[in-house]
Order: structure tokens, then sequence, then C-alpha cells
């Protein structure tokens, strides 16, 4: 029996889940147990993981879904029939696993029994499609060495899922370094590894569809910030602060105070620009190309706007006692799926 499962999560995710699926069928030995998670899609998702013989669960409507849910619901499927269980491949959706990922994670866990995640590197399949796909694999290289969190796509030790309870089923997003944040409290450790793990298809062709990611990563950053904020991890407190600063503050003080000041206040906006430069150099000395250094810089400047309008609604809704419900940013496919 394999010392390892895969636990695969997906809504809607049409082609880009077969070929996940397929990289994990060709990568595993046959007696590797995949598991498929799905979160009410409409596209055939379901059907089509079954014809490949992937056993597929369907997650129960009547509750809201999250991604936390479903990644929880197929690791206690797993460890519930295979309990010899070791490590948990760990895979989005929209992603595909690469070639000699899965060897180098073992062995790097193998190695030292207090490391709880191995994660690597995740690429754009394509990046040039759009700046938004460019954004996101930029965002994706990660430093090497011991980290503080990991994404989505990961191989994670048994022990430490357990010791934890999982993913945290309440968050829209972020529950990846959530669940970090409580493993390390425990004496865990995180790896990121200098290996090609991932494909992931963002699909992002639309500034819309960037727009709607970054307000749920606003979201997820002032509900990080609600949980794990005092010291000593403060996790997001100084992200949630340049959000309120730079997108809500500086804007209303700057127009405010134009009439005041006979336009002298609206100097405050040279921030802009003053941050944006600090950013390209900060991404030319990571060993950026000029051009991209110069994308990332306006974008992370620009995600300020959508990252607080993410912080208030999270505290609006809070305040109000309402469930948080998903932020969807992908478009979903239709059509039928060709397994």
């Amino acid at each position: 029996m394999s010392c390892i499962g895969v636990v695969t999560i997906g809504r809607n995710e049409g082609e880009r889940l077969i070929r996940c699926l397929k990289s994990a069928i060709a990568l595993f030995p046959q007696d590797t147990p995949i598991i498929y998670v799905d979160s009410g899609s409409t596209d055939g998702s379901a059907e089509a993981a079954e014809s490949l013989g992937v056993q597929v669960i369907n997650l129960d409507m009547s509750r809201p879904f999250t991604m936390a849910r479903g990644r929880n619901t197929g690791f206690r499927y797993l460890i519930e029939h295979f309990p010899d269980i070791k490590y948990v491949q760990f895979i989005d959706g929209d992603c595909e696993l690469i070639p000699g990922w899965i060897e180098q994670a073992i062995e790097t866990l193998d190695n030292d029994d207090k490391l709880a995640i191995a994660c690597g590197r995740r690429r754009e399949r394509f990046p040039d499609a759009s700046i938004y796909n460019r954004l996101a694999d930029m965002e994706w290289n990660t430093p090497v060495g011991e980290a503080k969190a990991c994404g989505g796509d990961a191989l994670i030790r048994v022990d430490a899922i357990r010791e934890v309870n999982g993913y945290n089923e309440t968050l829209i997003g972020g529950e990846e370094p959530e669940m970090c944040i409580r493993l390390r409290q425990r004496g865990w450790k995180i790896t990121r590894i200098d290996a090609d793990m991932t494909y992931h298809d963002a699909a992002m062709l639309k500034f819309s569809q960037w727009w709607k990611r970054s307000i749920r990563g606003g979201w997820a950053m002032a509900e990080g910030a609600a949980m794990h904020g005092k010291p000593p991890e403060r996790y997001m407190i100084r992200e949630s602060l340049s959000g309120w600063i730079w997108g809500l503050f500086l804007p209303l003080v700057a127009l405010g105070l134009a009439w005041f000041t006979s336009g002298l206040s609206l100097l405050l906006f040279l921030g802009y620009p003053v941050l944006m430069w600090r950013i390209y150099q900060y991404r030319r000395n990571y060993g950026d190309p000029p051009a991209h250094a110069r994308l990332y810089a306006l974008f992370c400047v620009l995600y300020k706007f959508p990252q607080i309008i993410g912080q208030i609604n999270y505290w609006l809704t809070r305040w109000r006692g309402k469930p948080a419900t998903l932020i969807e940013y992908k478009t979903p496919i239709i059509e039928g799926i060709e397994p």
C-alpha cells in the first residue's frame, strides 16, 4: 500500500480538473488513493472524475462551500479508509503536478520528523496570457527555505494535520496560512524546497477577475488579523494597516482637506509613485526583469483599493453577524468535459 494519498478539490474547473487528475494518476503508483472533492459543480466535473477511476465526494450543498471544507472532507475520507497513509498531497483542481516533485517532497519530509509541510514552486501554465496571469506567477515565486506558510498545493504529514484538526472550515480564504500558524505554534515546521511543484491555471483574463480576487485577499487579510493578530504572531497586522492607510485614509485626507489647504493636501498623492518605486526596487533586487517589476509595483499599489473593500466587507459582515460567502473570480466552464 502506498504511503501517500492525494486530495483534489474543485468547482467548475472543466478541463483544468482533468489535467490535474491525469497528472496525479500518471505520477503515483496504482494503489495510491486519489480523492476528488466537488463543491457543487455544474459542468460535469464529478462525472468526468469518476470516469477516470477517481473516488469522488460531493459536498453537502446545504452547508456553505469553502476550500477548507473540501480539503478536510477529502482528508477525513483518506484516513478513515486508508489508515496507513503517512502523507497527503493536496492539490487544487486548477493545478497540475510536475514530474519529480513527489519524490523530492517525500524525501524532504522523511529526513525531518518536525517538518509538517513541504511545498515547492507553483508556476502559471500560461503566464503570458494576461498581465493578471503574469502577476500570479510572480506571486507564487516565494523564497526557498523554512517558511511561515504554504499555499493550496503541498505535501503534508498526516500526524501534523490531525494534531491541529485540519483547516478552519469557516474561512473563505487564507485557510492555508491560518493552519500553518497553528502548526508552528505546536512546534511543527514548514519548508519551501527548490523544486517545481505544480502548474497553475489562473485563467484571469479580465480586470474584473483580478479585482474580485483582490477583494477576497483583503477579506482573508482582515480575518487573519482578527484571529491571529495579537503578539507574538501579529499575523497580517502590518499588511492590514497598510491597506487602511493607502487604500482609504490617505485619499480621504488628501481630498477632504483640498479646499482648506488650497490644494496642497493633494500632494499626498505623490506617496503612491514613491511606494511604487520602492516596490519596483525590491522586485528588481529579487531578480525580476524591469517590465515585470514595473507591472508588479503598479498592481501592488492598485491592490490597496480592492483590498480595503475586502477588509471593510469582512468587518461589516462580522458586525452584522452574517455568515461569510465565497468570493469567486473565475468564469465557470459549463461545456461538457472530455476525460
